[in-house]
């Protein structure tokens, strides 16, 4: 059967498609940028392709009439005062299209929202499914809550918190209960409901089989990873210093954070199991989703990560239109490193920069870097990367967003994430003239006024010793 996918570049998107490639299904993908897609998939030569833009009902009107289901698995976590306007409207546009279609199912991946005072997000989400039900296609939700997983935002959430503070003095929300769920048993919903009849014009709570409080499954991490942790909650921090304390201590964007602590508030507990009747699965225990995802991290098969996602949400403009570097009214920094050693190793070097192997030189000063970013509501060094072994457009690498990856021409491009005066970019190229081999590295700025130039020569100093050592150190670094 053919079966679209809207929001194929997201985390449960980018995991949901080799699943329904395995079942036999025909896939066909809505995405904003096929450059990514193409980048960052192995099967991308195994889907059909549309580009479109949710906002823009004439851009979706592209999508084959002969679809037999659809999969709607887009979400916004901005804070932006016009998100659930947004998303509503992404959604209407998204139904309009699908009713000129004969798709006979239509399948939405939302939030338990069983709670009273449910916080801006999940009433959003519910929205979206009223918006959904408006379509002449039958419609299927599946309503979960935090999702445990490789690369899920709950997951590293909670991995940040425990493995970096012995000592968490912690907001009350900590006792709120949820129902956690792995993200292998949500895709094994999201396959079992599809063009399921028993599962059209109905909606299921899914989660697993524990419901904890989130300070119970912080200390579960702890038992799994064989840490000694001591939680001591403090019941009067508001919500704004929460936001700021999970901020500063984990990955996560301010945005993010501000939307996860409202949400907190609400418990997200299954309130019936029909979803029993529909399709017969044995979910995974909290802790052994914990102990499948860090399999996958030492495996280094994160197959995707929420740090990926940009910073705004989907609502954001394509990033990737930003991999032709600027030639005018822009500064430069350049350094070309010679070498003597195979090409292939240093470009090794070069694909692995940044998360846990760092920057080569001084990393101090780039963590400081990261520090200061996160003080001025930036997204910090903090997010490292999704694997430590490849890279490909769209991923992040601390601060950072990977535009181009390309093993074929030897050349690593990066656009800056963090909080500045103007536009960086920085890329790593290796190049063979006459008969010699060496590493061209630039940094490149486009100042935004006065205060752009004032910053980048403020930068000049540490851009002499910082730049020219870590060409050096790429050059030379060997594993081991």
């Amino acid at each position: 059967m053919k079966v679209l996918l809207a929001g194929a570049n997201g985390y449960i998107g980018t995991r949901l498609i080799p699943v329904l490639l395995q079942k036999g299904h025909t896939v066909v993908c809505l995405v904003r940028d096929k450059r990514r897609f193409h980048e960052q998939s192995d099967y991308s030569d195994r889907v059909t392709l549309l580009t479109g833009d949710l906002l823009k009902e004439q851009s979706i009107e592209t999508i084959p009439a002969d679809i037999d289901a659809a999969y709607y698995l887009v979400h916004s976590m901005t804070q932006a005062d016009d998100f659930a306007a947004l998303e509503a409207l992404s959604a209407h546009n998204f139904v309009s299209a699908l009713d000129k279609t004969n798709c006979k199912q239509l399948i939405y991946l939302s939030g338990i929202t069983n709670d009273t005072g449910l916080s801006n997000h999940l009433l959003s989400r519910r929205h979206v499914e009223d918006v959904l039900r408006e379509s002449k296609t039958a419609l299927t939700v599946l309503r979960a809550a935090i999702i445990i997983g490789s690369g899920s935002s709950s997951f590293e959430i909670i991995r940040d918190l425990t493995e970096k503070l012995p000592i968490m003095t912690v907001p009350r929300w900590v006792n709120t209960k949820c129902q956690p769920i792995a993200i292998r048993d949500v895709l094994g919903y999201l396959e079992g409901v599809l063009l399921n009849e028993l599962s059209f014009h109905k909606t299921f709570d899914i989660g697993g089989p524990d419901v904890l409080t989130f300070k119970q499954m912080m200390l579960s991490y702890a038992k799994v990873r064989n840490l000694k942790r001591y939680i001591i909650t403090i019941p009067f921090l508001s919500p704004r210093i929460s936001s700021y304390w999970l901020y500063f201590v984990t990955s996560t964007s301010y945005s993010l954070a501000q939307s996860l602590v409202d949400s907190m508030k609400n418990e997200t507990i299954m309130k019936n199991h029909d979803i029993d009747t529909v399709v017969k699965r044995t979910c995974l225990t909290y802790e052994d989703a914990l102990k499948l995802a860090f399999t996958k991290i030492e495996q280094n098969s994160i197959v995707s990560s929420w740090k990926d996602a940009l910073n705004n949400g989907y609502l954001t403009a394509g990033f990737m239109d930003q991999i032709k570097v600027p030639q005018n009214g822009t500064l430069e920094y350049k350094v070309k490193q010679p070498f003597k050693r195979e090409s292939a190793e240093v470009l090794s070097n070069i694909m692995a920069i940044g998360g846990s192997r760092g920057w080569y030189y001084w990393d101090w000063i780039w963590n400081i870097r990261g520090f200061l970013d996160k003080l001025f509501g930036g997204v910090g060094s903090r997010r490292g990367r999704t694997s430590n072994i490849s890279v490909s457009p769209g991923d992040v690498i601390d601060f950072w967003r990977v535009l181009l990856a390309d093993k074929i021409n030897n050349r690593l491009l990066l656009y800056a994430e963090m909080k500045l005066p103007g536009e960086a970019w920085l890329e790593f190229k290796i190049i063979e003239r006459h008969g010699k081999t060496f590493l061209s590295q630039v940094a490149t700025f486009r100042p935004r006024g006065l205060w752009g130039r004032l910053y980048w020569y403020l930068m000049w100093p540490f851009h002499l010793f910082i730049f020219k050592g870590m060409a050096k150190r790429i050059t030379d670094f060997k594993e081991g």
